[in-house]
């Protein structure tokens, strides 16, 4: 056997095999002898058929399959051996015109070299790294919602503003059947004065699409599809059940122990301060994102990397899914290009920084991981041993693996960036970063 690479140019080279007939004639007539062993043909008994006619059955199905089999094998072992760095893998040569009834057998396999480059951080034009903070708004509406939350539900007899109810809506064939706790300003305007002084017990009628003034609440809360006309013209029958009126608690230092831990607040001025920060850190991800996707545009535009084009497309085809043209290839490529060329900046940066994820750095992230959960939920942290515990359940799950270990590179990569690349800081409030971040 033969095997030699050819580099056509920078990007692009052939891999040529040559297959002879004492490659493979010991492994095809052992598989054969084998066949002879089993075969059932009938004039013959089991284990007593002629070898000869069993190289006239199966000779030429044996021979491809063992030919092929070694081609495969030794193209894998000589990329490897000669640390060839492909891009995608090698592909059958269009070229390829194989005599299977001869001795000897060329294989041609077209091959794309991964291209030179070098990295660049210096945008012309600054990134801007948001930051969402709160304002005034924002934080007092936390507080109200937290007084909510915490405060004191007193029984009251007839439904005024702000009140909550407790209200069973359903139609006469049943069809409509549901138990709901709302507040009565996000019924229809029309329907909320019907409700406004009506005591518990009572009931009032209304058609199902007019009960709420949001329609995505009449879908959810009344379980019909938006598609289903009928149901929503369903006259609904509401019968009050309870009524109440949520007294906020109080903001004094128990409720702020309760919240936040103890002694960690002790005033109003504290608590703002507090949820700034959670609030701040809650939208961190988002922020980050943002972030990240500027940096990928920055590098990808900003850094000269060629691709061998022509054989890619090729490549997408003959691995795609489903069965695809080369016009259909093409458009794939078109669409793959941009995240290619990032790929290949990102595993440069991973290498030439050492920011490769191992089996001990997984494990240490998915303890650390495990505390944070635990006291975000008030949980007392478990002892080291039963950490460990918990983390070999989670490492035994190879899906999680994969998911943690791409999550934590992905840290490692953005903070690399941050690190090595000037950005710009920039504050604005949620509403500000939804129009930039996700504007047309």
């Amino acid at each position: 056997m033969k095997i030699s690479s050819a580099k056509k140019n920078k990007l692009y080279g052939i891999i040529t095999i040559v297959i002879e007939k004492d490659d493979y004639e010991h492994k095809v007539s052992s598989v054969l002898k084998k066949y002879s062993k089993t075969a059932s043909i009938p004039g013959f008994r089991k284990g007593f058929v002629p070898l000869s006619l069993i190289k006239k059955q199966y000779g030429s199905a044996v021979k491809v399959d063992e030919i092929n089999k070694l081609v495969d094998s030794s193209l894998k072992k000589f990329i490897n051996d000669e640390k060839l760095d492909l891009l995608g893998g090698p592909i059958p040569s269009e070229n390829n015109n194989l005599d299977w009834t001869s001795d000897s057998i060329s294989f041609d396999f077209e091959i794309g070299y991964s291209p030179e480059f070098k990295l660049n951080f210096k945008p012309k034009k600054q990134i801007i790294q948001y930051d969402i903070i709160p304002d005034k708004k924002n934080i007092n509406d936390q507080i109200k919602n937290i007084q909510d939350r915490y405060g004191k539900l007193i029984n009251k007899s007839k439904i005024k503003e702000k009140y909550e109810i407790t209200g069973s809506f359903f139609s006469d064939d049943n069809t409509i059947n549901e138990s709901i706790v709302f507040k009565i300003d996000i019924l229809n305007p029309s329907f909320r004065k019907k409700v406004l002084g009506l005591t518990v017990g009572k009931e009032i009628e209304e058609q199902a699409s007019k009960i709420f003034k949001d329609s995505r609440d009449v879908l959810s809360k009344l379980k019909i599809e938006s598609t289903d006309k009928e149901k929503l013209k369903k006259v609904v029958k509401v019968r009050i059940n309870e009524v109440n009126e949520r007294e906020p608690a109080k903001l004094n230092p128990e409720l702020f122990d309760k919240i936040f831990g103890k002694d960690v607040v002790k005033n109003i001025s504290q608590m703002k301060n507090k949820l700034s920060e959670d609030f701040i850190k809650q939208f961190q991800t988002q922020t980050n994102q943002k972030l990240m996707n500027d940096t990928i545009e920055f590098l990808v535009s900003s850094i000269k990397i060629d691709l061998p084009k022509d054989f890619l497309t090729r490549w997408i085809q003959l691995n795609s899914d489903k069965k695809i043209n080369s016009d259909e290839a093409k458009v794939e490529y078109e669409k793959s290009e941009k995240g290619m060329k990032y790929q290949l900046i990102e595993s440069k940066i991973i290498v030439e920084n050492n920011l490769q994820v191992n089996f001990e750095d997984l494990k240490k992230y998915t303890s650390d991981l495990i505390k944070i959960q635990m006291q975000q939920y008030g949980q007392p942290v478990a002892d080291e041993k039963n950490i460990e515990q918990t983390v070999a359940r989670v490492m035994s799950n190879k899906e999680e693996v994969k998911r943690l270990t791409e999550q934590l590179s992905g840290e490692r990569i953005l903070n690399f960036f941050k690190e090595n690349i000037s950005y710009k800081s920039k504050k604005l409030t949620y509403d500000q970063f939804i129009k930039v971040a996700y504007q047309a």
